[in-house]
């Protein structure tokens, strides 16, 4: 079967290289085969084949895969022969508190990922996809998807009424977006696009600020609402936004310190924390037990995931790229 390795050590884009490997085998107790039909691009798929994070040569990259079930091991009941699912991002970490195990085992990072054609495996290692969602559509959730999940509705406990703030519009921020309004809350995002910002308000979003015009956009943010300030950011930018968001919220309020777009370190106003009484929440995507209850949520209030681009497995490269560049608005999906 085809699949794309990383090339070098450091890896990079133009290194990546598109192979024949082994067809995966036959499943044994407790495993299924999985015909793999796509996956997503992330931040964190970016950093491996960038050789920001550190792998093996020849590592498979991309932490999340969608497709059909193509044969089943004994005992396996979960699923049957043609059921369509998607990855977990943490194979081991089935519910309650993560291993310490689970951080080194990522696909695509720790193990081989999913930029392959087929993939046999645990039935931990996927949860069954939303119904009548297409594979591409799937791909999406293993690590955006659940990563918003967790940020507001396990974290945090988004209600009714409540104001969250989103940041970009990368996969993260718009699946908070939909989530969010889909609980009942008032959204305020933020980009440097005028015509992305255009796009978030036919989502949904209540409020857009440009924060290439508004570069304090924190406290725009409290004037927006009315002073009392934001239940809970969305934190995708890191240490370079930090200090804007928690402006942005109100006292007592969330912070959800998810990405490092904007810088791995830097000086933050720590006065803000104790003055502001605010939590400062770093996460890390989620477990399988959330992926589930999040994809019943989806199921619930139809939740369609926005992609922007689609790309062959053999373009990976320019997938990449097209992301570097930030031309995208949403998810960009491969397709296997």
């Amino acid at each position: 079967m085809k699949a794309i390795r990383t090339g070098a050590t450091p890896s990079t884009l133009d290194a990546l290289e598109l192979v024949d490997i082994d067809d995966a085998p036959a499943p044994g107790p407790g495993e299924i085969t999985v015909r793999i039909r796509a996956s997503s691009l992330n931040y964190h798929d970016y950093a491996v084949v960038k050789g920001m994070i550190t792998t093996e040569q020849g590592r498979i990259p991309m932490s999340d895969g969608a497709g059909e079930v193509t044969a089943v091991g004994d005992g396996v009941s979960e699923f049957a022969v043609g059921d369509t699912v998607v990855s977990t991002f943490f194979p081991q970490w089935l519910d309650g508190a993560p291993p310490t195990s689970a951080f080194t085992q990522v696909p695509g990072d720790g193990i081989d990922g999913y930029s392959r054609e087929s993939i046999t495996a645990p039935t931990t290692w996927f949860t069954r996809a939303p119904t009548g969602y297409s594979a591409a559509q799937a791909a999406t959730l293993t690590c955006a998807g659940l990563t918003a999940w967790r940020a507001l509705f396990v974290d945090y406990t988004l209600k009714p009424g409540d104001t969250v703030l989103v940041q970009g519009t990368g996969g993260v921020s718009i699946f908070a977006l939909q989530l969010a309004k889909a609980a009942g809350a008032t959204v305020i995002a933020t980009s440097s696009s005028d015509e992305k910002l255009e796009r978030v308000k036919a989502l949904g979003a209540d409020h857009t600020i440009n924060y290439k015009e508004v570069e304090a956009w924190g406290p725009k943010a409290l004037e927006i609402t009315g002073g009392r300030g934001v239940d809970c950011v969305v934190e995708v930018g890191g240490a370079g936004t930090l200090d804007q968001s928690m402006l942005a919220a109100r006292i007592g309020g969330h912070v959800a310190l998810i990405g490092v777009l904007s810088g791995f370190a830097g000086p933050v106003q720590t006065a803000l924390l104790f003055s502001k009484n605010l939590t400062v929440q770093g996460l890390t995507v989620g477990s399988r037990a959330m992926q589930q209850d999040m994809i019943s949520a989806i199921e619930a209030n139809g939740i369609e995931p926005v992609i922007s681009d689609h790309f062959a497995l053999a373009d990976l490269a320019d997938a990449f790229r097209h992301q570097e560049a930030n031309k995208h608005f949403g998810k960009i999906c491969v397709e296997i």
